[in-house]
């Protein structure tokens, strides 16, 4: 190709990048789209297309290279240029007020200008910049060092892989999914049979850190910009420092506002608090900086957070509403709880019509009757909770509730054992009960069959597929493409993710069986103790209970479990399809080198959930303390990690990040 063709090409190339991420930055950060999806998809292909053609023009940072390369298999830690901090909070008006008061003692002045912004509920992050070209993206960690997440935020279309200008900086920002994004996607899961999110924040931050970028991209995540880190701009204000970020075509919020004073701060808490549920993405309170950024150097910073901010806090919404009544779910386990049916009511941005009443003895307690006026909030803005019941409203047409005395799913006698709280149905062919059992003996931390989620396990018990968890590992593609809304392709990774749960160790069969009482830690115990699954059929009370923390409760039942007829049905099912029925002896497959030593966990991890690692550290000998004391060898510091953190650096325990947690191993 003669050098003229090649110039002309190459210019056509950088035009197109042009094109595509001015696109890019009007339809995912202004939501103002210029051209149709069908244009911009054919921008796209034409630069695949000279990119496939030319190998020389291609560029990390093209627009084409924003999902690619191989999965991770960790982390990288990298640290932060300037310490990404957290903040203090605010749990009311006079918290504000204290904080003003602090400002203008330390400022010795009488009246500040505020800053305020909407607290995003995502999940931080910074984005270091050099020449202009994004070079990484990291975790908030530890504010010290975070996890290196480039390749997944490099997927987010609102974050510019080129800035404008060639500018060498951090900024710092809040990862999110919007709400109806956040729905549509645990929509997707629930049909796919995958366990659901329990909150868009929860789904953000796990999508941000996905080992596989491909995976990271097929999520609708957002980002809003709020800040700088490590940078060499000449900015008078906090205003003035947003205003910036837009001209480089980063994400900011536009819901800001400067305050004279703290009277204006309070108005604007107060009017988003009653707006905030008209907005399309979650937040949990407001941001108040000092605007003035000469002000912000002087306040300077504590150990843990800026002296010139604080996050005002929302409550959690209280709602009134009326119980229309009140029904029955019956458990894995045969436990029968208390549901109430409410009248819907909006609660923190969801439409609420149940919340658990947990047993018969809290329905009581809370004087709770079918027909009544109750206040619900969302525990932990999460799980909706009856509070209390509003006795003034009765009218005297309120019925009491009576637990049954026959069980719902199969008329059984319910009972109501000595020293428990739950009234059970105790027939071991309770349906109810089968496909709970269902759902556990698939679950992540027991058998980990991804796809057996509540909606495929209610489906294959009702189409009779499926009697109990040794009918799974006889169910084939073809079975399961005959059932409704179940896609081929859906079927086939079930009936992988089956065969491959069979080779998982005892202790994960253990617990995946349902025993009562017999949790993580105890089938671990049990199945390192015995080694095989026959061995523990024959085991004596004594045995059991010679187990350190294996007490008669647990023996008893374990005796109780393969004692019973139904249990021999489905071991033998088990067996003849290949389930791994053995655990080394004694663990001595792993080390003892962590024994003696303490851990505590806070913040999140990545490689694992807290209970993962917790198991980790007690096969190799170590214990895992919930509290920080001096008797605590090690902190495990996750992505943010609050107070056990600076209560830790205080103590002079030994902090370590996930990677040097790992190098430990």
């Amino acid at each position: 190709m003669a050098d003229n063709d090649l110039a002309k090409t190459r210019e056509r190339v950088l035009s197109l990048r042009r094109e595509i991420e001015k696109h890019n930055y009007y339809y995912h950060v202004l939501d103002q789209p210029l051209i149709d999806d069908a244009k911009f998809d054919q921008l796209m292909s034409d630069l695949q297309q000279l990119e496939e053609e030319y190998p020389e023009l291609k560029d990390p940072d093209s627009p084409t290279r924003r999902v690619g390369g191989e999965p991770l298999s960790a982390f990288e830690s990298l640290e932060h240029k300037v310490p990404m901090l957290g903040l203090d909070n605010a749990f009311n008006e006079e918290g504000l007020l204290d904080f003003a008061a602090r400002i203008n003692r330390l400022s010795r002045v009488d009246r500040v200008d505020y800053f305020c912004e909407l607290k995003i509920d995502g999940l931080a992050v910074s984005l270091q910049y050099e020449g202009g070209l994004l070079k990484h993206g990291l975790t908030r960690g530890d504010g010290y060092s975070g996890e290196d997440i480039t390749q997944n935020l490099r997927t987010i279309r609102q974050i510019p892989l080129k800035l404008p200008e060639n500018l060498s900086l951090e900024v710092r920002g809040e990862v999110y999914i919007s709400k109806k994004d956040f729905e549509k996607l645990n929509r997707q899961r629930e049909e796919e049979g995958l366990m659901v999110f329990a909150n868009p924040r929860n789904a953000a931050a796990g999508s941000v850190r996905q080992l596989d970028p491909r995976l990271a991209a097929k999520r609708p995540l957002k980002l809003f910009l709020y800040g700088l880190g490590q940078h060499s701009l000449s900015l008078s204000t906090q205003e003035e420092l947003l205003c910036y970020l837009e001209k480089m075509q980063l994400p900011v919020n536009p819901n800001r506002t400067i305050c004279s004073g703290i009277e204006e701060v309070q108005d604007y808490c107060r009017l988003w608090q009653g707006k905030k549920h008209k907005l399309p993405y979650e937040i949990d309170g407001v941001v108040v900086k000092v605007n003035s950024l000469i002000l912000q150097k002087e306040l300077g910073f504590t150990a843990r957070s800026p002296r010139w901010a604080i996050a005002y806090k929302y409550p959690p919404e209280e709602k009134m509403t009326r119980v229309v009544d009140i029904e029955v779910n019956i458990g894995r386990t045969g436990a029968i709880t208390p549901v109430a049916l409410l009248d819907p009511v909006s609660l923190s941005g969801t439409t609420v019509k149940r919340a658990s009443l947990h047993n018969e003895d809290l329905v009581a307690e809370k004087g709770i009757m079918i027909g009544d006026t109750v206040v619900v909030h969302k525990a932990g803005e999460i799980i909706p909770e009856v509070l209390k019941v509003v006795k003034e409203k009765r009218t005297g047409r309120e019925k009491e509730f009576i637990m049954p005395h026959k069980c719902p799913s199969c008329s059984s006698e319910t009972v109501r054992l000595s020293g428990e709280a739950a009234r059970r149905c105790l027939n071991p062919s309770c349906p109810a009960q089968l496909v709970e059992k269902l759902i556990h003996f698939a679950s992540r931390r027991a058998m980990d069959i991804e796809g057996m989620g509540p909606a495929v396990a209610e489906l294959v018990y009702k189409s009779e597929l499926v009697r109990d968890v040794g009918d799974l590992y006889y169910l084939t593609a073809d079975k399961l493409i005959a059932l409704p809304r179940m896609a081929e392709k859906s079927a086939e990774n079930l009936v992988q993710s089956i065969a491959n749960s069979k080779n998982n160790p005892l202790r994960r069969l253990v617990f995946g069986l349902g025993i009562r009482f017999v949790g993580e830690k105890a089938a671990r115990l049990i199945a390192e103790r015995f080694g095989t699954l026959d061995l523990l059929k024959e085991a004596q009370e004594e045995e059991l209970t010679a187990i350190e923390e294996i007490g008669p409760k647990i023996s008893e039942a374990v005796i109780h479990f393969f004692n019973k007829p139904e249990t021999d049905r489905v071991l033998e099912k088990l067996r003849a399809a290949g389930v791994n029925f053995t655990e080394p002896i004694g663990n001595e497959e792993v080390s003892e080198d962590l024994a003696g030593k303490t851990f505590v966990f806070s913040g999140a991890l990545s490689s694992y959930t807290r209970e993962e690692a917790a198991e980790i550290v007690e096969e190799r000998g170590g214990r895992v303390s919930s509290s920080v004391s001096k008797k605590i060898d090690y902190l495990v510091a996750g992505d943010e990690p609050g107070s056990k953190l600076e209560k830790a650096r205080q103590l002079g325990v030994k902090v370590i990040s996930e990677n040097e947690f790992e190098a430990l191993l």
